[in-house]
């Protein structure tokens, strides 16, 4: 089953990208030459990059190498995906755009040919167009020729006579038919461009324009990354909270992914970005990291900046497990974090309980719901922090009044929110199941790509409301 999986997958790869490479190279270039094997080179190399990049980092290689291979590799991830997008989408234009030069060619030929000028009745044929004038006779001989009899002159080469009389036309044709004949063929019009050249202009159009767009949403998107998180807000009223705890905000952070692109800068504006909105709490939850301490030590350091008036927290994500995830326990508590490995803290006005990532159970480190919940006061409001969505049936089960968590990046990508959304239970905002609310952040970074389309990064400030008077 998993190698039909991996045929099939791999089979619409080269499809996709032959198309790819048809319609932006071979459809717009005359013939075989160095634009249709530069455009394979091009797509060819860009796939081996982006797989060396994703090998790289889930294999641990050197991380100079990761970061050699990161950058190249994961943009042309992105590019490829909105050039084949824009392409399908030109396959609609393509035939509007024909039809339209089809339409414009005898407009234009009918335009450059002047049409001819009235002549009145009976005017003098000096007035009439040149090509309808009648031709001059030739002039009359002088001299002895001139005093001879027409029937004694000599047989003229001149426009009525061709020659011999064995050529001359046949005597049943007028003269005037004759002239008719002899008269020099109308200039004809240029012809429109042919079929071959006009869809050559068609593809080359369609082609730029698609690459066009590509690239500058791939290059918007990227920005949006880089420059860091915005911040989203958002008010939640629980029941079970004390009035005393009205406005109580949590500053709730997920996704990160420190690694071979977004690195200590990143971190540092992440940092700041918290710390401005003033929490009362913050929640890190989970993929923080791809990559191990000895790799990332250094990127996550300005993590130990994060200041809230009662602590931060943070609970494991699925890829904290593929990145030694006892090790980055350890190291965010040495940042002075306070980790929830499947784990509950009594805070003045309500509980905060932690669960694992499902990704712990290959390492006998999943999530345990009855250890963090299963003891608890249930009088009083309790708060979850869980990575992925899907946790919330466990957490509705346990009567948590609010699950915060992450993981699916709003989609991160355009059209991936409907892959998220086939995925998860809820891609991004706030909804209820049952007596238990779901927030889902769409992170701070980026996996993979450092590109964002459709799903803005943010840090977002939930602010606890009380529901009594």
């Amino acid at each position: 089953m998993v190698i039909v999986f991996v045929l099939l997958a791999l089979t619409v790869l080269v499809t996709a990208n032959w198309y790819l490479w048809r319609r932006l190279f071979r459809d717009t270039t005359r013939g075989p030459g160095r634009a249709r094997r530069g455009g394979a080179v091009l797509v060819a190399g860009g796939w081996a990059l982006a797989i060396g990049a994703l090998v790289a980092e889930r294999t641990g290689a050197p991380f100079w190498l990761q970061r050699v291979l990161a950058w190249p590799g994961f943009l042309w991830l992105a590019l490829s995906v909105y050039l084949l997008l824009a392409v399908i989408v030109g396959e609609a234009v393509r035939p509007l755009l024909r039809r339209f030069l089809e339409k414009r060619a005898p407009a234009e030929t009918s335009a450059a040919q002047p049409e001819p000028k009235p002549v009145p009745i009976g005017a003098p044929a000096s007035e009439a167009p040149e090509a309808e004038r009648p031709q001059r006779a030739e002039a009359a001989p002088d001299g002895p020729e001139a005093e001879r009899p027409v029937s004694e002159r000599p047989e003229s080469d001149g426009p009525e006579s061709d020659g011999p009389a064995s050529q001359r036309p046949e005597s049943g044709k007028s003269a005037s038919e004759g002239a008719a004949s002899e008269r020099p063929e109308p200039e004809r019009p240029e012809r429109s461009p042919s079929a071959p050249s006009r869809r050559l202009f068609v593809s080359r159009v369609v082609a730029g324009a698609a690459a066009a767009a590509a690239v500058g949403t791939v290059g918007y998107g990227t920005y949006g990354v880089l420059r860091g998180p915005g911040v989203k807000r958002v008010t939640v009223p629980l029941a079970k909270l004390p009035r005393a705890a009205h406005g109580y905000r949590i500053a709730v952070v997920s996704d990160i992914h420190l690694g071979p692109v977004l690195g200590r800068g990143f971190a540092q504006k992440v940092v700041d970005t918290i710390n401005a909105t003033q929490p009362d709490l913050i929640a890190v939850v989970g993929d923080l990291v791809d990559g191990s301490v000895k790799d990332l030590g250094p990127a996550a350091a300005p993590l130990a900046g994060l200041k809230a008036r009662q602590g931060s927290f943070f609970v494991t994500g699925n890829h904290e497990y593929f990145s030694g995830a006892e090790q980055w326990v350890e190291e965010v508590r040495r940042l002075g974090l306070d980790p929830l490995e499947n784990a509950r803290t009594e805070l003045p006005w309500f509980d905060l309980a932690g669960v694992n990532d499902i990704a712990g159970e290959s390492e006998g480190q999943g999530p345990d719901f009855a250890g963090a919940l299963g003891d608890r006061d249930t009088t009083r409001a309790c708060v979850l922090l869980a990575h992925q969505p899907v946790q919330i049936h466990d957490a509705v089960r346990h009567g948590v009044d609010l699950q915060l968590s992450g993981h699916t990046h709003g989609g991160q990508l355009w059209p991936g929110n409907f892959l998220a959304a086939a995925a998860n239970p809820t891609v991004a905002g706030l909804e209820r199941y049952g007596d238990t609310q779901l927030y889902v952040s769409r992170g701070a970074g980026a996996w993979g790509p450092p590109t964002r389309v459709g799903a803005p990064s943010d840090i977002t400030v939930v602010e606890l409301a009380s529901t009594h008077a």
